[in-house]
């Protein structure tokens, strides 16, 4: 691509030459180098370390970006490209859905239930994107929107479909990309491998079948901002009988978050940013400090889901009305207080949750639609594999951990949608 453009650039120098008779200034337009390439995120910056080599390998995802790369350099418009991201991102989504479910050959020794192949993929392929330098003209504008359609389209949440006909009730379930991996690169999301195994499955209940269909999300505070939650979730909410987002949160112990706070309390995304503000949603003029949980959560906690308890988790941090310092409360908001933590935390996960029920909210829903936040345990590897710097990428604890965790949502889903069956008669 590069020499193409170099004998068009002389060309074109030679024709203007000609038809001028100036050589000066329009030789030494011509002759200017063209703009450097957008550089690689910190994110995808990671993708040449040794791990995520070893993990697209090891699950046969390692030849996703090189087949990509090839058709991406073949694409002599902008309008191919955009055809080109939009199948291949949700081819990227349905391979990892498939190998989860077992479907197809798992294509190396890693664990089909493992969600780290689909993320590091997916980063090989918005690298491939974000510093490609095709010889038309390509806008700042339109590789942002090729980066987004490949990014909906791997992360499934163009891909959410539930059958036009039928006595299915429906459940949006979303997970979200492994985190904090400048602290250990091996982190999976037990969150993310549960949307994965979970996407367009049917789960019996006493009351009947319900369809699952699930979405990923990043970790990144600036795509929040953007709107990524409610474009996804907005047309599927009136439709659906029951909602959760899911993230992975504290030791030994699932929770059932009761309330969620508007703030963001500064920890570092994937991309190494930092935000500490109130949570930006549109019209912040009638936003709320906290939202709740519609999810019956006595039901969950006191139904046997697994081997890891369930907790309903009450614990905010406010700012007391007329207050200035920040104090824990053990049972939820005071009136009039100001968020500084919900419980979920002050990081993403309480941020999705505080987006889908505000959303839930302003729908109209709060009354009729239960939803609301799930924290699984934190995703353990086993004793002795514990040192992300001579540790293995897996173990069988680590996987035995991961496949009861997904069990373990599975059966806390059918229990909220056998509670909300009999709440409403």
């Amino acid at each position: 691509m590069t020499s193409r453009r170099v004998r068009l650039g002389l060309l074109a120098l030679a024709l203007l030459t000609g038809l001028s008779g100036l050589p000066g200034p329009t030789a030494a337009a011509s002759s200017a180098p063209a703009p450097a390439a957008p550089s690689p995120t910190t994110e995808e910056q990671r993708l040449d370390r040794a791990v995520p080599r070893e993990i697209l390998r090891r699950s046969g995802f390692d030849d996703v970006a090189p087949r990509f790369g090839r058709e991406l350099e073949r694409a002599h418009s902008y309008a191919e490209a955009r055809g080109l991201v939009a199948r291949e991102g949700a081819a990227l989504w349905r391979r990892a859905v498939d190998r989860a479910q077992g479907r197809g050959p798992a294509g190396g020794d890693l664990g089909r239930d493992d969600d780290r192949p689909l993320y590091w993929a997916r980063l090989e392929l918005t690298r491939a994107v974000r510093t490609w330098e095709p010889g038309f003209g390509l806008t700042d504008r339109d590789r942002a929107d090729l980066l987004d359609r490949l990014e909906r389209g791997s992360r499934g949440q163009d891909g959410i479909r539930y059958p036009a006909k039928g006595h299915l009730r429906r459940v949006l379930l979303t997970g979200f990309d492994p985190f904090t991996l400048d602290r250990d690169i091996r982190i999976s999301n037990p969150s993310g491998a549960t949307a994965l195994a979970l996407d367009g499955t049917v789960i019996e209940t006493p009351e009947g079948p319900a369809r699952v269909e699930t979405a990923v999300f990043p970790v990144r505070w600036a795509d929040f901002a953007a709107g990524t939650v409610e474009r996804t979730l907005r047309p599927y909410l009136p439709r659906v009988d029951l909602f959760t987002t899911v993230s992975q949160g504290r030791t030994g112990r699932f929770d059932v978050e009761r309330t969620n706070g508007a703030w963001r309390g500064g920890f570092p995304d994937n991309d190494g940013v930092s935000r500490t503000e109130t949570v930006p949603v549109a019209d912040p003029a009638s936003q709320p400090q906290w939202t709740g949980t519609t999810l019956p959560y006595t039901a969950v906690v006191a139904a046997h889901t697994g081997r890891f308890p369930v907790y309903d988790h009450t614990e905010v941090t406010e700012i007391p009305a007329g207050g200035t310092a920040a104090v824990v409360r053990p049972d939820g908001p005071t009136a009039g207080s100001t968020a500084r933590a919900g419980g979920g935390g002050d990081y993403l996960s309480n941020e999705i949750a505080y987006r889908a029920t505000l959303l839930r909210d302003r729908l109209g829903l709060h009354d009729t639609l239960p939803g609301g936040h799930v924290h699984t345990p934190v995703l353990q590897f086993g004793a002795g594999n514990t040192d992300p710097a001579t540790g293995t990428v897996t173990d069988p604890e680590f996987v035995r951990n991961r496949l009861d965790i997904i069990g373990q949502v599975r059966s806390i889903v059918a229990v909220a949608l056998g509670a909300t069956r009999r709440a409403r008669g």
